[in-house]
């Protein structure tokens, strides 16, 4: 498992669009207007967009919180420090369980059952042979440090106790979140909006106006994400707290 979690990891960003891409499949329904009626569409968008937003919200907090500076190095997990504040108080992987829940919920909105049933299987697995590959490298790197932490803290599951004390004693840096986020949720928003419009004629009836609000709620993101990357490249917003 540690040897395909290195490999993975290499390839990860690839790998993940590809999932993204899976989204768009031909799948038969999680909810049909035959079991739900006329209004079965709003159970998949109610209940997916809880759930993919719960996961940036989850991210959003950990990185806002306590940043984790684990990408990799040339393409292998790596890791300068062993971070245990904001939530990683509560979970060893919060970052993966934002990313686990905002793919589990684009796929509830699509409504699709191959993406919900077989997609998100093996990206759960894709994961865990991850983050195995990952506890190996630290365990090596932080010896028992790291062994003491996950006997405290669980790989998955977030332990809420104590967690409004860690809200109270560090602050939530917005720029950080947004600085490091803005890339996500470009390709998470345009997602959302593409499914919503296309997928469900119910909410835009007409194809040619279908278009068009893409087009533009696109246009805005984009020029959000432009001057996001620009304030970004140009030093004028940074991470700083101050």
């Amino acid at each position: 498992m540690i040897a395909i979690g290195n490999f993975f990891f290499k390839y990860r960003n690839n790998l993940f669009i590809v999932l993204y891409l899976l989204l768009f499949v031909p799948s038969p329904p999680i909810f049909s207007r035959e079991q739900f009626g006329p209004a079965y569409f709003l159970y998949p968008v109610i209940l997916g967009l809880l759930v993919t937003f719960a996961g940036e919200i989850i991210r959003g907090i950990t990185i806002g919180l306590a940043y984790i500076i684990r990408g990799g190095r040339d393409k292998k997990v790596y890791a300068e420090t062993l971070v245990t504040e904001g939530i990683f108080r509560h979970c060893r992987n919060p970052l993966y369980v934002g990313n686990i829940l905002m793919l589990l919920g684009v796929g509830i909105l699509a409504n699709s059952l191959i993406y919900v049933g077989i997609v998100m299987p093996l990206f759960l697995f894709i994961y865990q042979a991850i983050v195995l590959a990952e506890e190996n490298f630290l365990r090596n790197k932080f010896g028992t440090q790291f062994d003491a932490y996950c006997s405290r803290v669980n790989r998955w599951l977030i332990n809420p106790a104590g967690i409004l004390e860690t809200f109270k004693d560090m602050r939530f840096n917005y720029k950080r979140w947004i600085l490091k986020e803005y890339n996500t949720l470009l390709v998470w928003l345009i997602g959302i909006v593409a499914i919503l419009i296309f997928k469900y004629p119910e909410i835009v009836p007409t194809p040619d106006s279908r278009i068009v609000i893409f087009a533009a709620i696109v246009l805005v993101l984009g020029a959000l994400y432009g001057y996001v990357r620009y304030l970004k490249k140009s030093g004028k917003m940074t991470d700083s707290m101050a």
